[in-house]
């Protein structure tokens, strides 16, 4: 079967296409025929070797979301899996192929009317924006920044935040045309990426949501409010500046706060819950899928490129 591999890390130019055998489901997993494939910012963070320690090698193959149909069960899984049309969560790699074994623990039914393509745009941004927002004790009526927000993760926060009463919802994003797309999706302010740009908008904020990180991060403390909180999801923009803390301290006396936050530390059991409410949500057209472009597998390399460009609004889904 077809695979995308990375042979180099560094440049999408280090992907390639090649042939692997198709895998057999080992107990407790399944065998799923991909329909649609995400293409997540984590996998271009991989890609570019800036997570390390991980066991990531040559012909590592990315991708952790996949959606499509169950045709080969492993032992101990029920034979009814077999024919179902199902998202599943892949791990930190192997979905960037045309048929991905999977954990059952892992594995969701999608409904009927949500398409495999919107299932593996909204399974893990949904679900890490949910958590986010929790960790960060957001409650309604406080206002939030989400600074990333053209991404699948930030799409997904500006309208879980929308629709949980935030007083305000503000974005950072490159361009007027993608701020006019973030309000359709509940931003009230659109901002630049530096924070500024939008004079209505409020001075500071109770919660900002981070998927950028980067060198420009401290300066975004200063944009809390008196026990504002700022929960960093990624490093997209690479990491913050080791002496970031210190803008922490110098404010000492507003009391602000720092986390980092990262799915692995919430129970597999409530991450496929608000996976499962959030499909059945898409389904009735309660949340809003954004998919910037749907591209053919062997084109993977051409996906991380537009992701490393900044041109993506939403979230990438290759078809085998």
């Amino acid at each position: 079967m077809q695979a995308v591999v990375i042979k180099t890390f560094g440049s999408p130019d280090g992907m390639s296409v090649v042939d692997i055998p198709t895998p057999t489901p080992a107990a407790g997993q399944v065998l799923i025929t991909n329909a649609a494939i995400g293409v997540g910012g984590v996998d271009a963070v991989i890609r570019r070797g800036a997570i390390s320690g991980y066991g990531f090698e040559e012909g590592f193959v990315p991708g952790s979301e996949v959606a499509g149909t169950v045709t080969a069960v492993g032992a101990g899984v029920a034979p009814s899996w077999v024919g179902r049309r199902v998202w599943a969560f892949t791990g930190t790699g192997g979905g960037y192929v045309e048929q991905s074994v999977a954990s059952v623990e892992e594995t969701l039914p999608l409904p009927e009317s949500l398409s495999s393509t919107d299932a593996v745009t909204l399974g893990s941004s949904g679900m890490v924006a949910h958590f986010a927002l929790a960790h960060a004790h957001f409650a309604p009526g406080e206002t939030v920044l989400v600074r990333g927000a053209a991404g699948s993760i930030g799409i997904m926060a500006v309208q879980l935040a929308a629709s949980a009463g935030a007083g305000a919802v503000a974005v950072t994003t490159s361009s007027a045309e993608r701020g006019a797309r973030l309000r359709a999706l509940g931003a009230t302010h659109v901002l630049d990426r530096a924070g500024a740009g939008d004079t209505a908008a409020p001075p500071n904020y109770d919660v900002i949501i981070d998927i950028i990180a980067g060198p420009d991060l401290p300066t975004f403390f200063d944009k809390l409010a008196p026990n504002g909180r700022v929960v960093t999801l990624g490093i997209v923009g690479g990491p913050p500046p080791a002496d970031f803390g210190m803008r922490l301290i110098a404010a000492f006396q507003r009391s602000l706060s720092f986390a980092t936050f990262s799915a692995d530390s919430i129970p597999l059991a409530d991450r496929n819950t608000v996976r499962t409410n959030h499909f059945a949500a898409a389904s009735r057209g309660e949340l809003q899928t954004v998919v910037h472009e749907c591209l053919p597998l062997d084109q993977a390399a051409s996906a991380h490129r537009k992701m490393d460009a900044g041109e993506v609004f939403g979230r990438i889904v290759l078809t085998p």
